[in-house]
């Protein structure tokens, strides 16, 4: 059984299990987050598409930890008019383990 969920404006496809990063959330660390934005449903008895949503499917999982990513350079250069700025940016990220699917 998988589904397809969106949060922090991306799409996941997840199972019981997995473990996903996620754009940082206001959880703290242990606590159960629920996902209701569920798009797709895929049972042992066949598939549910929403139209946006599913109705009464939810996601729940646990808030692991709250982490960052990679650093990116962000440099900015204009020739000839002695123009550089160079700035490094790490994106917060929540580290997500998915419990149950409820459809």
């Amino acid at each position: 059984m998988y589904a397809i969920i969106e949060t922090g404006g991306k799409q996941y496809k997840v199972q019981a299990g997995d473990v996903i990063f996620v754009e940082k959330l206001s959880a703290n660390e242990g606590d159960s987050v629920t996902f209701d934005k569920v798009l797709f449903v895929s049972k042992e008895g066949g598939l549910t598409t929403g139209s946006p949503l599913v109705s009464g499917a939810s996601v729940t999982g646990k808030v692991e930890q709250h982490v960052k990513g990679e650093k990116i350079i962000v440099y900015k250069y204009k020739p000839k008019k002695n123009y550089k700025r160079k700035q490094g940016h790490r994106q917060p990220y929540t580290k997500v383990t998915i419990e149950a699917i409820k459809a």
